[in-house]
């Protein structure tokens, strides 16, 4: 695929990691197998593009990556263990590799979308049913206008929807209030 890129374009100047997966289930009710597969696609093939890629990437003119990564990379909540791990993964591996890859002129942006009208749930791979309503949510569209907006200006890391930003900042500055909350979905 990068060596396509670079044949048909003369390079890569960005590398965009959306491919996801999820699995609704009670952490007890999910299996190995089931976690594999969504760290698979969520967090490894995300890695293995950005290690593949470095090199076209560094020949770039403003290289950038952007990690499509998720609020539940940022506060984990019942029912989604195996896909919270999985964005928390790619979160830890976006903030670690940021430094580093400066250094060689590459840029990296991690997005973090509440929930989006996309076929992730349709296609979930744990078919249990939340015990809460899920809240409407933002479109793709929306989600790449932001995107693109925070490439084009430089920001390392966005929150493009209201509930997703509310849930993380009122977590980080009141996570005992949070963990009240959702343990009535536990």
């Amino acid at each position: 695929m990068i060596a396509e890129a670079s044949r048909l374009f003369g390079g890569l100047e960005y590398l965009i990691n959306a491919a996801g997966i999820s699995s609704v289930a009670r952490f007890e009710d999910s299996t190995p197998e089931r976690l594999r597969e969504i760290m698979e696609v969520n967090f490894f093939a995300a890695t293995e593009l950005i290690r593949g890629s470095l090199p076209t990437l560094r020949a770039g003119n403003r290289p950038i990556i952007v990690n499509i990564g998720s609020i539940l990379g940022h506060r984990g909540i019942p029912w989604h263990s195996d896909y919270c791990a999985s964005k928390f993964a790619l979160q830890g591996l976006s903030e670690s590799l940021r430094p580093e890859l400066r250094r060689q002129g590459i840029e990296l942006l991690i997005v973090s979308p509440g929930t989006t009208k996309t076929e992730l749930y349709a296609n979930d791979l744990g078919r249990s049913k939340l015990p809460w309503q899920q809240p409407p949510g933002v479109t793709p569209e929306y989600v790449a206008k932001k995107t693109l907006r925070a490439m084009i200006t430089g920001r390392q890391m966005i929150i493009p929807n209201r509930s997703g930003r509310f849930l993380v900042y009122l977590n980080r500055f009141s996570p005992g209030l949070v963990n009240r909350f959702l343990c009535r979905y536990g």
